[in-house]
């Protein structure tokens, strides 16, 4: 169920607009689902959808970068951007922009080498880059720290359970019975690309079965038990980061918001601040 507001939002009404079928999946499955997805107003929803789809595109884009599968303590990175830590994490460097150093791992892929958990993040990073403001993202993520999941404290992530999957989440293949001589495929961090087909680093671009085969086949001898696809979902939160968009920025510096802006902040309530 798609809320726009307090209102209801039919999608049929919402896909009349120019949408890639990537978003008109994603309002399929949304208006489909008996999950309520709630947006400010019709340009949050945009941003979200914006996001999404900025989000299949990066992964997309990482996996033609041939950026390599490894695991920590064989990690790379490009020294001119990162520092490679003890821990097999890029710190960025002092005096680089954020918004250069994650468009370089997409520019020269095979500089880099990571595990599928810091890919799903980068590439996470690459869609909020492709969504909000510019001058936003650099100064938002100056302290950027690439490993695992650990984050910025602006790129909010969250994990929850339920099967209400839409393009542009990251999903979860479990592989239970896993090699224990090859930990790193324990399961699969993937992004849903829309139209039954996933990303996951380390073993390409392919179907809900294609990614289990692939796992099915880094299991421990005499495994019984297949690889499966968990019902959870990692999304980012759309409602925080909507906040630093172009649109929001753009509301935020009218002389209209700055006159209510000054109203509000004299009766003791906080606002979103630029």
């Amino acid at each position: 169920m798609i809320f726009i507001g307090h209102s209801m939002i039919n999608a049929n009404q919402l896909k009349a607009t120019n949408f890639t079928d990537e978003q008109k999946e994603t309002i399929d499955r949304m208006s489909q689902y008996q999950v309520r997805y709630s947006f400010f107003n019709h340009e949050h929803l945009q941003f979200d959808l914006h996001m999404r789809q900025a989000t299949i595109q990066a992964a997309r884009d990482l996996f033609a970068s041939k950026a390599r599968f490894t695991t920590f303590q064989n990690a790379k990175c490009n020294d001119r951007f990162w520092r490679l830590t003890d821990q097999g994490g890029f710190q960025l460097k002092y005096g680089n922009l954020p918004s250069d150093a994650i468009r370089d791992i997409f520019q020269n892929g095979t500089l880099y080498g990571f595990e599928c958990a810091t890919s799903i993040v980068i590439i996470f990073y690459k869609a909020v880059l492709e969504s909000i403001n510019l001058d936003q993202f650099n100064r938002i993520y100056q302290g950027m720290y690439l490993r695992d999941w650990q984050t910025d404290d602006d790129l909010p992530i969250y994990t929850r359970r339920g099967n209400d999957f839409l393009p542009g989440d990251c999903l979860y293949f479990n592989n239970p019975q896993f090699d224990p001589n090859k930990p790193q495929w324990r399961g699969e961090n993937v992004i849903d690309l829309g139209n039954g087909l996933y990303f996951g680093h380390g073993i390409g671009i392919k179907t809900s079965e294609g990614i289990i085969e692939s796992l099915n086949t880094r299991r421990k001898p005499y495994a019984t038990e297949s690889a499966y696809l968990l019902s959870q979902v990692t999304r980012l939160d759309d409602h925080y980061l909507f906040q630093f968009s172009n649109e929001a920025h753009q509301r935020r510096h009218t002389p209209h918001f700055l006159a209510a802006n000054k109203i509000v902040g004299k009766i003791g309530q906080c606002s979103f601040s630029a």
